[in-house]
C-alpha cells in the first residue's frame, strides 16, 4: 500500500472512533436528561449498536450451519 492509502485508512478508523465515543457520550448525557439532540443521537447510537449485535449474531449462526454441512 502506498502512503496516502494508508493516510486515508488511518483518517477513516479515526473518524469511526470519534464518532464511536460521541455516541457513547450522548448517550450517557440523554440519561442525565440532556437536550433534544443528544436524545436523538444516543438513540442512533442504540440503534447502530443493536443492528451490529444483530448481524454478529446472524454471522456465527450462518458459520455454525456451513461449518456442520461439511462434516
Amino acid at each position: 500500500m502506498n502512503a496516502e492509502v494508508e493516510n486515508m485508512v488511518g483518517l477513516v478508523l479515526v473518524g469511526v472512533l470519534v464518532l464511536a465515543v460521541g455516541g457513547c457520550a450522548c448517550v450517557v448525557w440523554a440519561e442525565r436528561g440532556g437536550p433534544r439532540w443528544v436524545r436523538g443521537v444516543a438513540l442512533v447510537t442504540l440503534a447502530a449498536g443493536e443492528l451490529v449485535r444483530l448481524a454478529g449474531k446472524n454471522r456465527r449462526r450462518s458459520l455454525k450451519r456451513t461449518g456442520s454441512d461439511g462434516d
